[in-house]
């Protein structure tokens, strides 16, 4: 019996997440990717396949919305949710579909999903 790779698992994950979660353009996808040093999420609308809204923890106004000091990747995940919503509200984006990309619900994707929340998405 071959044991799958950690990689494939979480692809499997996703794939289930997947069938259940479409993005439309009344209803989004927020979609969330996360590798060990960043996070990225975007809201896509999968009807017209286009990105409407999207933030990193490479974007310059989270980096300097945190300062030089910031305390830990759960923070960085959490202001990248703050920048997201707030973005996405600007361009009459109110609710969305999350899409947890494979991860498990808690630490940097919970935290990015309350920051999210805190600007005004809902989900």
């Amino acid at each position: 019996m071959k044991i799958a790779s950690r990689k494939s698992r979480k692809n499997l994950r996703h794939k289930r997440v997947r069938k259940q979660i479409n993005g439309s353009t009344d209803r989004p996808r927020l979609s969330v990717f996360k590798s060990s040093k960043h996070i990225y999420a975007q809201i896509i609308d999968d009807v017209n396949m286009n990105t409407l809204v999207s933030a990193s923890s490479l974007t310059p106004k989270v980096i300097d919305s945190l300062g030089k000091d910031s305390s830990g990747k759960i923070d960085v995940a959490s202001a990248v949710g703050k920048l997201l919503g707030e973005l996405a509200v600007a361009k009459g984006i109110k609710k969305v579909s999350f899409d947890r990309g494979g991860y498990p619900f808690h630490g940097r994707v919970k935290s990015l999903a309350d920051g999210a929340r805190e600007a005004g998405l809902e989900f």
